[in-house]
Order: structure tokens, then C-alpha cells, then sequence
């Protein structure tokens, strides 16, 4: 039977300002990557999200950026591999103890913008994220964009990773997504879900300039905040569940 994963990026209110549909998204996902307060997110926000999960039974990711609250951590930032290793360091250490209050405990970390793009590309940077997930929980898994260096250096060291794809961001010929700080209203939320049916069945998606390759999706990720997202969640996984895919968290899976 096919199964797959559906993780949101979750947690990134803070203070006075507002982001994503959390709670509406909750009931349609099975793993959410919680914010840790560096580009998103804040102590408050942190425990409400965890909460929330919890009475979801949605499984928990820590979700860490670059300290770059401004920008939303999709700026570059030229720190060392020993600063971003504190940098996760720091940021998963304040999601677990959170998710240890709540009785739970984090399943898997996926890198947030601008630090999970050049990972993608940058060997050394992918294994200074991995050798931190590994150090902190050598069962945590990573998630990787299809044909991505993180994935690649993964497989090399024997840590957990799971491959993941988009459905609300387009994919391009080399594995990876074109990168936009918020979506487009989506128009046609059955085509959507047809074409992550596509992902998890077929292993083929079209990508952002007409070709059709191949991918393999063990998790797909809904964003919280492109207008919308509710609905595409809900029609994803009524398409799913038509087509015969069992949507289940990634511990699950792997």
C-alpha cells in the first residue's frame, strides 16, 4: 500500500504578529515542523503549537533558521558551520523541552529558507546539519529535497532521512522548488491534489519549465500560509484516500 507523509511549517507567529493557519491545518496534516524562534515563532508560540499537535496526535519536527527574524530567514547569512551547528543546537534544544512538558517527543527536523536551500547545494553545510540532528537524536529524522546534497550525505552516514516534495510550490528539473516567500491563491485545489496523487504513485512531477521527472515523495509539504492552504490540504487528502494512499507520519513510513 502507498503511504505518505504530509508535514506544514507551523509556529512562526510572534509577539503581535500573525502567520499561517495552524489550527485549521492541524486536522489535515501528520507532521508539523514547529518554528523555534529564530526566523519564526516565539517561547508562547512554541508551547501553544506543541499543544496543539499533541491534541491533533500530530507528530512534532523542529523546524530551525538562521537567526534572522527580519527577513524570515530567507536571507543568506554568512555564518560558519561551527555557528550553525550552535544555531540548531539551540533551537532544537528549546523545541524538545517544550514537546517533554507536553509528553511528547520530536520525530524528525527539517531546516528552515534560506539554511535549507544552501544546504541542498553545500556538502560541508549539510553535514554539520546532520552531524547535529545525529548528536542530538541519532534516531531523528532529516527531511531532504530529492537529488539535494543533504540527502545524498545522509545516505553516506546512515541517518534517517526522508525525501520530500511540494504541493504548492513548483519543482524544478534538479530536484528542488522554486523559492517564494508566500504562494499564489491557488485556483484548481482538485488539480493540486491530483498532481501530489501523482507524486506519491507515480514518482513523476511536472516541473516549473514543462518536464516531466522524476521524484520520489515521502513527505509532501503543505504550507500554512499560502492563501487557501486549508482547502488544498483538505482536497489532498481526500484525493489521497480516494486513490488508495494511506497519509500517516513519517516514523511511520521510513
Amino acid at each position: 500500500m502507498y503511504k505518505v507523509d504530509l508535514n506544514c511549517d507551523m509556529g512562526e507567529s510572534f509577539g503581535l504578529y500573525e502567520l499561517g493557519n495552524d489550527e485549521e491545518m492541524m486536522p489535515y496534516i501528520t507532521s508539523a515542523n514547529i518554528a523555534c524562534g529564530y526566523h519564526g515563532g516565539d517561547p508562547h508560540v512554541m508551547r501553544k503549537t506543541v499543544e496543539l499537535a499533541r491534541k491533533y496526535d500530530v507528530a512534532i519536527g523542529a523546524h530551525p533558521g538562521f537567526p534572522d527574524l527580519l527577513g524570515f530567514g530567507r536571507r543568506q547569512l554568512a555564518c560558519t558551520t561551527s555557528e550553525v551547528k550552535d544555531y540548531l543546537t539551540y533551537q532544537v534544544g528549546a523545541l524538545r523541552e517544550f514537546v517533554r512538558v507536553a509528553g511528547g517527543e520530536i520525530q524528525h527536523c527539517k531546516p528552515h529558507g534560506a539554511l535549507f536551500m544552501r544546504a541542498m547545494e553545500d556538502k560541508e553545510l549539510a553535514r554539520a546539519i546532520l552531524e547535529t540532528v545525529h548528536d542530538i537524536d541519532p534516531e531523528m529524522v532529516v527531511y531532504a529535497l530529492n537529488q539535494s546534497a543533504v540527502l545524498e550525505e545522509a545516505i553516506k552516514m546512515g541517518i534517517p532521512v526522508a525525501k520530500e516534495t511540494y504541493s504548492d510550490r513548483e519543482h524544478t528539473a534538479n530536484g528542488s522548488i522554486v523559492m517564494t516567500r508566500k504562494g499564489s491563491q491557488i485556483q484548481d485545489y482538485e488539480t493540486m491534489a491530483q498532481r501530489v496523487v501523482r507524486m506519491v504513485k507515480e514518482g513523476k512531477v511536472l516541473t516549473n519549465n514543462g518536464q516531466d521527472v522524476s521524484v520520489t515523495a515521502e513527505t509532501v509539504c503543505i504550507h500554512g500560509d499560502t492563501p487557501g492552504a486549508p482547502d488544498l490540504a483538505r482536497a489532498i487528502v481526500e484525493a489521497l484516500k480516494t486513490a488508495g494512499v494511506e497519509v500517516a507520519a513519517i516514523k511511520n513510513i521510513i
